[in-house]
């Protein structure tokens, strides 16, 4: 008989052996999901790694697609820490687009260092104040954070399809023809423009960066405050934590939030950094929210490796617009695609549980 057992002290090289197994189990699952449906699979992978991650055009793509990536995933990360399940990075996010939006339209052309910090503000509030919704119900209801913060993933989807599409709201463009017949937001003035940097040949984006700042951040509070080590006690036994004098309610509402600004960044760097406009369709189609919890998952909730984690899955991400065409379909690269992210949640079982083989009590008979 298989037996699963809960692990009472989880050695740290399965931190590192799990999550890599985790890619290596997906990838051989991926290469018979290619050979059933007739597709080679090293000329398949050849073209990942190509359109991926070789040469500066396809790192370009995958800066792109790997910034929304690193937000969400530290803001699933920073919760998770405390065992607070927050899967409403995305709502959040939509949040933060919407905040940072109307900032960079207040603001107008007067000046991007005026601008570009004002959207960051601004989208880390609405985020956070979103993401207290669900933090205010768990805190004093004991309410499930899990079920709130997913229902109001869908409260935010409709909060900004109606901005834009049922509604004459500020985020509205109103006076060009072409939103009079097609419904579309307002374009930012170029003030709120983020800027580019480049090393090389390569176009690092600013929200990019200022991600990679967030993970610095991130790491230095929980692990070299006071802030941090409370968080990880109330995480690991929130009784005693309790019986210590924490205050668990207080903690519960700054994790919250902070998880919460931090993908309300992400969607003001979507403003700023590549859609110039609020993008209800864009936004709400992208998944980026969901994917976010599988890169928190996959990292282990360590910020550097939630950097690391969405540089590779935006790079698939980047590669998989690539792979599409008459011989390889959208369908199958979903599937591809999801294989990688099933996988690194399935390998958390092995981290928290382990596999153990009894014997049945017939089998002890008959070898005695």
């Amino acid at each position: 008989m298989i037996r699963i057992e809960r692990r009472l002290a989880q050695p740290r090289w399965l931190s590192l052996a799990v999550p890599v197994g985790s890619v290596v189990v997906a990838f051989g699952v991926m290469t018979l999901v290619l050979l059933l449906t007739h597709h080679s699979p090293g000329q398949t992978f050849r073209r990942i790694f190509d359109t991926g991650f070789s040469g500066s055009q396809s790192l370009n793509g995958t800066f792109v697609s790997a910034t929304p990536l690193l937000f969400t995933g530290l803001c699933a990360a920073v919760a998770f820490r405390m065992q607070l399940f927050n899967i409403g990075g995305e709502g959040q996010l939509y949040m933060g687009a919407i905040f940072g939006a109307a900032a960079g339209i207040a603001i107008g052309d007067h000046s991007g260092w005026v601008s570009i910090p004002a959207m960051i503000a601004a989208g880390g509030l609405g985020g956070a104040a979103f993401a207290l919704v669900p933090a205010i119900l768990r805190a004093f209801l004991s309410t499930n954070e899990i079920i709130t913060s997913l229902m109001l993933n869908y409260a935010g989807a409709l909060v900004i399809n109606y901005l834009i599409f049922d509604s004459q709201s500020y985020w509205r463009d109103t006076s060009s023809p072409t939103a009079k017949v097609f419904p579309q937001g307002k374009n930012l003035p170029d003030a709120a423009a983020w800027p580019v940097s480049h090393v090389g040949s390569l176009a690092l984006p600013f929200g990019l960066l200022v991600g990679v700042a967030i993970a610095v951040i991130v790491w230095v509070l929980y692990t070299r405050t006071r802030f941090g080590f409370e968080v990880q006690v109330i995480g690991d036994s929130p009784r005693a934590a309790s019986y210590a004098g924490m205050r668990t309610r207080r903690k519960i509402l700054a994790v919250m939030a902070i998880s919460g600004a931090i993908a309300g960044v992400g969607g003001a760097s979507q403003d700023g950094d590549f859609r110039h406009t609020l993008d209800p369709r864009g936004l709400t189609s992208a998944g980026y929210g969901y994917a976010g919890i599988v890169i928190a998952a996959l990292a282990r909730y360590n910020p550097f490796a939630v950097v690391l984690v969405a540089f590779l899955l935006g790079g698939i991400q980047n590669a998989g617009y690539a792979l599409q065409g008459a011989d390889f379909p959208s369908g199958l690269v979903g599937v591809l695609q999801g294989l990688i992210l099933f996988c690194a949640l399935g390998g958390e079982l092995l981290i928290r549980y382990r596999l153990r083989l009894a014997r049945t009590r017939r089998t002890a008979e008959a070898t005695a």
